[in-house]
């Protein structure tokens, strides 16, 4: 009933358009929003499908996906980009405002699929990714800060795996084989021992069988117990979410009960954990916990993997992650719904959303809209080879955000940096720049039909645009690009109805064939898939391996994991690894430096550069501007 007389009494505020153009946080705040079981029960979402954060959020359950199992899928559109400037060419911003168009003026069932933004960025420099102007994902600061605690949840179970493997090694240092038998496996009441489901999983994996501890002999006991682990071979790093330069490298064990166990590690950005990547990439609770005990951590002494499961802590973690795995459930400006459900890495990661959001959306709407990171040389061709192999989902359209300021820097403007003004170049036309510039978005338009996907151009306008500039990149797009169209748009400045004739192009090119297949198959050796990356998608003359990669190569080969695909870690500025190469570059080679595994996620990431995993702070960070109206109890400030 409540739900009903929500519906009744929830009128749209137009959305009004004022002078000088307000921030993106007061547009957020001026909107009135639906309450969210409103917004679940029009997606179809039965009461008990859904848990609630407040009036304005809620977790969706996994069970839909049972209750729906035999529904078709509706059309899947991925937006993408071309490579960006260091501002961001507006991506989010045309995937919310697409989706208003699709829902709100063509009066199609349409599900936003997006990533949560990580706290660091937020209070850095980058600011949010709830989009932006009259396209949003609202409340903004919900969205921004917290949501519903999923980021945290990923930094508990992520330093409680790094926790695990520092006991194990200083209780493994100071106790015998006996010692360490009694404590692993303590009698209960009745005087017996028991295997834990780690350790089951252990057991598994070496071949030992036995029905109780007890019955373990002496080698198989200490195969069971005795990890070893080679401090030396340890990759996992504990995780915070916040921007924090001198994190980046510390000593821990310096405590006076830990003597002799010191060792160098550091911290990540907790949307650079493994654990993000997996919650983005599950299919189950089921298939999650399983992701969580095959991490490896490190090596033994003798080369075995060592997983979280040989240390017993994979249960755990999930337990700490049962509610972060279902889908948050808000809304855009216009009302329609949006799942925002994880947010991993674009570089080192596979930059996508989660899968379970994108499976019950297509079970729930007609389109669905999602968003890769950065260009479709990084997030999409992730979004191909990593996620839809894992999903099994496939897509019928690629949404390319392309933008002037962009394309006249890829032909040669002057460096464009973030907080600083733009160069007269990108804001007086300019045919010849934008020309020369045209190029890359034909390599990205490529690139998606590489993968036999039709491709419709967005043409972010921004107001500095001349006419003649805008119809210089839609006329190339689609008569040398081949897209099957290219539109100006204006979702920023006017929502929904800006988007209103890219909706309609997207809706065109979901209804035309595609001939959907990956870039390569999972059996050929990982040289050649990387290679195959590098030539096809970055246009590279080739692949060089440093000595530290050649050795990585062989030990994956040799510890079986070969046949996973590969997360190109490279910048997102160039197509090539170098963010200095504009444009589209030729003869260079690609460096790959190291490779490393995310055995639970399921990929490889080659390192073609130096990649932080923690970003610091500028000298103005944005948290400088953000604080609380202690009168109306808004927060303030927040872009």
């Amino acid at each position: 009933m409540c739900a009903a007389i929500a519906r009744q009494e929830f009128r749209p505020t137009p959305l009004k358009r004022v002078l000088p153009v307000p921030s993106d946080i007061e547009i957020a705040q001026a909107a009135e929003l639906k309450p969210i079981v409103q917004v679940a029960e029009e997606l179809g979402l039965l009461p008990d499908e859904i848990e609630l954060y407040g009036p304005y959020k809620a977790k969706v359950k996994l069970e839909v996906l049972e209750r729906l199992r035999d529904v078709p899928n509706g059309y899947y559109v991925d937006v993408t980009a071309i490579t960006p400037t260091p501002l961001g060419e507006g991506k989010t911003t045309t995937t919310v405002g697409l989706s208003q168009a699709l829902g709100a003026h063509l009066g199609k069932r349409v599900v936003t699929c997006i990533r949560q933004p990580s706290q660091g960025p937020t209070f850095g420099i980058k600011g949010g990714a709830a989009g932006g102007g009259y396209s949003q994902v609202i409340p903004m600061e919900d969205f921004n800060l917290h949501l519903t605690g999923d980021i945290h949840a990923i930094t508990a179970a992520n330093n409680l795996l790094a926790a695990a493997i520092d006991v194990r090694m200083l209780h493994e240092a100071d106790a015998t084989d006996e010692q360490l038998f009694v404590r692993l496996f303590p009698t209960d009441k009745a005087g017996k021992r028991h295997f834990t489901p780690g350790m089951r999983a252990r057991m598994a994996k070496l071949g030992i069988e036995a029905q109780t501890p007890d019955d373990l002999t002496i080698e198989d006991r200490r195969r069971l117990f005795r990890l070893d682990i080679d401090p030396d071979t340890i990759t996992w790093r504990r995780v915070i979410d916040t921007s924090d330069r001198f994190l980046r490298g510390i000593t821990i064990g310096e405590g006076s009960e830990e003597k002799g166990m010191t060792r160098k590690t550091g911290f990540d950005i907790t949307v650079a954990s493994e654990i993000m990547a997996i919650l983005a990439l599950t299919t189950s609770l089921r298939d999650m916990r399983e992701r969580f005990g095959r991490i490896v951590i490190g090596l033994s002494r003798s080369g075995e993997a060592i997983t979280a499961d040989d240390l017993g802590v994979a249960g755990a973690m999930t337990v700490l992650m049962k509610d972060a795995i279902k889908p948050n459930l808000m809304q855009t400006l216009e009302g329609t719904p949006v799942f925002v459900h994880a947010g991993p890495f674009a570089n080192i990661a596979h930059g996508n959303s989660s899968i379970l959001a994108d499976q019950i959306a297509l079970k729930l709407a007609e389109y669905v809209v999602t968003e890769s990171g950065f260009g479709a040389d990084m997030g999409m061709e992730k979004f191909f080879d990593i996620k839809c192999r894992y999903s099994g989902l496939v897509p019928n359209v690629v949404v390319l955000v392309a933008t002037v300021r962009a394309l006249k820097m890829h032909g040669g403007g002057p460096k464009v940096v973030a907080g600083r003004p733009l160069d007269v170049a990108y804001t007086q036309e300019n045919l010849d720049l934008l020309r020369a510039g045209l190029p890359n978005l034909l390599h990205h338009i490529g690139i998606a039909r590489k993968f036999g996907i039709p491709v419709v151009v967005a043409v972010n306008r921004f107001v500095t645009d001349s006419p003649a500039e805008l119809e210089l990149v839609r006329q190339v797009a689609v008569e040398q690009g081949g897209a099957e169209a290219a539109v100006v748009c204006e979702h920023w400045e006017k929502g929904g109805e800006g988007a209103l004739e890219l909706a309609k192009a997207v809706v065109a090119a979901a209804e035309k064939p595609s001939t959907f297949e990956f870039l390569y198959p999972l059996d050929w050796p990982i040289k050649k898939k990387i290679e195959t990356i590098a030539r096809e998608i970055y246009g590279a003359d080739g692949v060089d391996y440093l000595p530290e990669a050649e050795e990585r190569i062989a030990e994956y080969e040799r510890l079986g994991f070969g046949s996973l695909p590969i997360c190109m870690a490279k910048t997102h500025l160039s197509l090539s690894h170098d963010p200095m190469l504009k444009g589209v570059p030729t003869g260079f080679r690609i460096p790959v430096r190291d490779i490393r595994a995310s055995v639970g996620a399921g990929f490889l990431y080659p390192l073609l550069g130096k990649m932080s995993t923690m970003p610091g702070l500028p000298t103005r960070p944005a948290f400088m501007d953000v604080d609380l109206d202690l009168e109306t109890g808004r927060v303030i400030g927040l872009f």
